[in-house]
């Protein structure tokens, strides 16, 4: 469909450099063909799939997207792919909604202001549920003074006028600067903490914002005092690093795990994950194929909870999915 738009790109092997690729923030696949044209097409003449796929946005979304790509790929040696970590608002409003991809990530539901920005485009897409995440706390795994927050607590050292030091949040905890690390503006995880955590308090700005969330885990690893926020799948790849924090709702402290995230004992920082496949890239046959191979593995628990880290979809949520794909495959090559 749409040309592919700039972004630093690293060549990967197997998901065991995961990390790796997270903290690169593309994933490009060395060894596949370049289509011609503008990116469409089905097959390589010998049926065999090819062409571009251009995916951007939430860098929550990324590692499995990206694990998905890879065997998608490894599969069909004639797919050029481009995986990016852009952020979900970055991604819909810099991207998708402008008709540059053919997919977009998102952390959070898509937005009434991008949904307008689509329709101007008249970028039509639906709505696809990838996985469930625990939006995971982190500290430095030296600060043995702390083991959990509250949600008032957490939302003092993120609201707009957050605390400065840690003794301002808890008595008992030491006077020190708070280093805060997370995700930027155009976070599809920002949007959400302040949904769901600082509220109409908003969010500081006193802290390193990035997209590149293996950038927030090695500022934590790098400061006794420093505190920060991601998807459980870079804690997940990181758990030497990193001293995850529980999070106590009223109930007691619960700590973030696969577990608690599907229970939705681990409240209010479990959420459902996204992605966006816009209906006139459906049309190729080429990315049908990667959208109908995307929602098949979303059940694969050894890739989405063992590889990446996040808990599966359940068969009858794939198949809900598959079901909503296929009308829109129908509606697009119809």
């Amino acid at each position: 469909m749409a040309s592919s738009h700039d972004a630093d790109t690293a060549g990967i092997t197997r998901r065991k450099s995961l990390a790796a690729i997270a903290g690169a923030g593309a994933l490009g696949l060395a060894g596949c063909t370049q289509s011609t044209g503008d990116g469409g097409g089905s097959d390589g003449g010998d049926g065999e799939l090819s062409g571009t796929i251009n995916i951007a946005g939430s860098s929550t979304v990324f590692p499995l997207m990206s694990a998905v790509m890879e065997d998608f790929a490894e599969t069909h040696p004639q797919i050029d792919p481009s995986v990016s970590s852009t952020g979900s608002g970055g991604g819909f409003s810099n991207y998708f909604c402008v008709g540059e991809t053919d997919f977009n990530n998102a952390s959070r539901p898509i937005q009434p202001a991008e949904e307008d920005l689509c329709g101007e485009n008249g970028v039509e897409y639906i709505e696809l549920v990838a996985a469930t995440d625990a939006v995971t706390v982190v500290v430095n795994p030296e600060a043995d003074w702390i083991d959990h927050l509250t949600i008032d607590e957490l939302a003092q050292i993120w609201r707009s006028d957050a605390a400065q030091t840690w003794d301002e949040v808890r008595d008992e905890f030491p006077n020190e600067e708070i280093r805060r690390f997370g995700p930027a503006d155009t976070s599809g995880t920002y949007d959400y903490f302040i949904e769901n955590v600082t509220g109409d308090a908003g969010h500081t700005d006193d802290y390193s914002a990035t997209e590149k969330d293996n950038a927030i885990a090695e500022g934590v690893s790098g400061s006794e005092f420093a505190v920060g926020y991601f998807g459980f799948a870079y804690y997940f790849q990181n758990p030497d690093q990193l001293k995850a924090l529980g999070i106590d709702d009223g109930d007691g402290p619960v700590e973030p795990s696969l577990e608690t995230a599907a229970s939705g004992e681990y409240s209010p920082l479990s959420r459902s994950l996204y992605t966006y496949p816009s209906i006139e890239s459906l049309g190729e046959e080429h990315i049908a194929e990667f959208a109908r191979y995307f929602v098949e593995q979303t059940t694969n628990e050894d890739l989405v909870a063992g590889d990446v880290g996040y808990v599966p979809a359940t068969e009858e949520t794939q198949e809900e999915q598959m079901s909503k794909l296929e009308d829109a495959i129908e509606r697009a090559q119809g």
